[in-house]
């Protein structure tokens, strides 16, 4: 049985984290940029704001969702940078905005019936598959916003959400890369903050070991592979760590090694 409740206060804690890094700041930090390509600060969290209202229309009113996508289909390539666009506020209103979705499409998240499906782009998700990709989308608008303040942030258990959902998206990385889904089984053993994680079966001849928050930084595209500690054994988790892609939509842009920036 999947806590609901456990992912919500995870969501939360790691909303909190990213709360207390934005919250203080002067109105004018809210302009700089971020490693994501023409994002400040304020498009980071507006991006929350928007998420976090599909998210809450897919678990309130599907047909709305739906009607929201069919929307999205007329400009696939910048229907995320334009929802982003749509929800940016002075700084006050923003951060407003944002405390009050969250907490709206927690209340929303509960209330799902079990067994449940959601609509989600190319896909469906229940509650819970909601909740966890919302802590992934936090944790990595997080990491932007964290290093664009220079901020290091303590690896915490809630990784183990991103990973996780960075492992059962293998196939979906490859299919959205317009490759063919890999019948291979592929075995990621991950140190995380209090133990080793490991998903897939111990005999697979690929394999990707390393830090957890190294896996996630990864599958978010929050780092370029050439920066972490991560190690492939196998052709098919090599070609996965080029391409892994946890969140849905088109394929991220991903990002530069260190060593090619300026």
């Amino acid at each position: 049985m999947v806590d609901l409740d456990g992912l919500l206060a995870d969501l939360a804690d790691e909303s909190a984290d990213l709360d207390a890094r934005v919250g203080p700041l002067p109105d004018a930090h809210w302009t700089r940029l971020t490693p994501a390509d023409g994002w400040t600060i304020a498009h980071q969290i507006a991006h929350l704001v928007w998420t976090d209202h599909m998210a809450m229309l897919a678990a309130t009113d599907p047909d709305a969702f739906h009607a929201s996508m069919a929307y999205a289909a007329t400009d696939p390539e910048h229907f995320i940078d334009r929802g982003t666009e749509e929800c940016l506020a002075p700084p006050a209103e923003l951060l407003a905005r944002w405390r009050t979705g969250r907490a709206a499409l927690a209340d929303a998240l509960k209330a799902v019936p079990p067994g449940a499906r959601l609509p989600w782009y190319g896909t469906e998700m229940s509650a819970p598959s909601m909740a966890t990709a919302r802590i992934m989308e936090t944790f990595a608008h997080g990491q932007d916003i964290a290093d664009t303040l220079g901020h290091r942030r303590v690896p915490t258990t809630r990784l183990r959400h991103v990973a996780h959902l960075g492992f059962r998206t293998l196939a979906h990385s490859f299919l959205t890369h317009d490759r063919p889904a890999p019948t291979e089984p592929v075995r990621v053993e991950l140190v995380g903050p209090d133990d080793v994680w490991v998903y897939g079966p111990a005999g697979a001849a690929n394999r990707v070991t390393g830090p957890a928050l190294d896996f996630c930084l990864l599958v978010t595209q929050r780092r370029h592979r050439a920066d972490l500690a991560l190690v492939a054994t196998g052709p098919v988790a090599d070609e996965w760590l080029d391409i892994a892609q946890a969140f849905a939509g088109p394929p991220g842009a991903g990002r530069r090694p260190a060593s090619s920036l300026p």
